[in-house]
């Protein structure tokens, strides 16, 4: 199943308008990293939601796949002001992940390996707004792009989408992940430029 919805690849548009304000349309996918790039095993790998009463749901790497993977087509936009459009992707919704998961509170945390954190409202996680990736442009994810499992995140900009992630943690209120806490926008809309606070 592919998904394309306005704000990530959706409604045509012309090729000039069709990317955020201030974007640079890319063919290609640039690096970009706060630190080192964690090698994480998929043997090893567990991804975990943490709710506010404690209980942790688990998923190691053959119980994520299991729940299944859909196909994507969407653009992505970074802060750095570079865009790559219709760009394919394959991951496990949100959705799927949240389907036993109770919660009152309307806030995210995403932790990565590497100790990298990003919040984002819950509404933003599902609905068929977000996923967690596996493979990118028809091949697995490497580490350096995030592999071998990373948020998707693709109306929000790129530093949203979370490379190695490993836990989402809810939270009541909207606290400021890594580069929120260094000045970036607390919510991240390429369409609006929400690059600073």
């Amino acid at each position: 199943m592919s998904f394309t919805t306005r704000g990530f690849a959706g409604r045509r548009r012309g090729p000039d308008d069709q990317l955020p304000p201030g974007q640079t349309l890319f063919d290609n996918w640039p690096v970009l990293t706060a630190g080192p790039t964690p090698y994480v095993d998929t043997e090893t790998w567990d991804f975990a939601i943490l709710d506010e009463t404690g209980t942790e749901h688990h998923w190691n790497w053959e119980q994520f796949l299991a729940l299944g993977a859909e196909d994507i087509t969407v653009d992505i936009h970074c802060v750095t002001h570079w865009s790559k459009l219709d760009m394919a992707w394959r991951g496990v919704s949100l959705d799927k992940l949240f389907e036993n998961v109770e919660t009152s509170h309307d806030y995210v945390m995403a932790h990565s390996y590497g100790g990298y954190t990003t919040n984002v409202p819950l509404e933003d996680l599902l609905d068929g707004k977000a996923w967690i990736a596996t493979e990118a442009e028809g091949a697995p994810l490497d580490a350096e792009h995030g592999g071998p499992a990373r948020l998707l995140i693709p109306h929000l900009y790129f530093w949203k989408s979370a490379k190695w992630v490993r836990a989402l943690t809810m939270m009541p209120t909207n606290d400021p992940g890594f580069w929120e806490q260094s000045g970036y926008h607390i919510y991240g809309d390429p369409w609006k430029e929400e690059r600073y606070w």
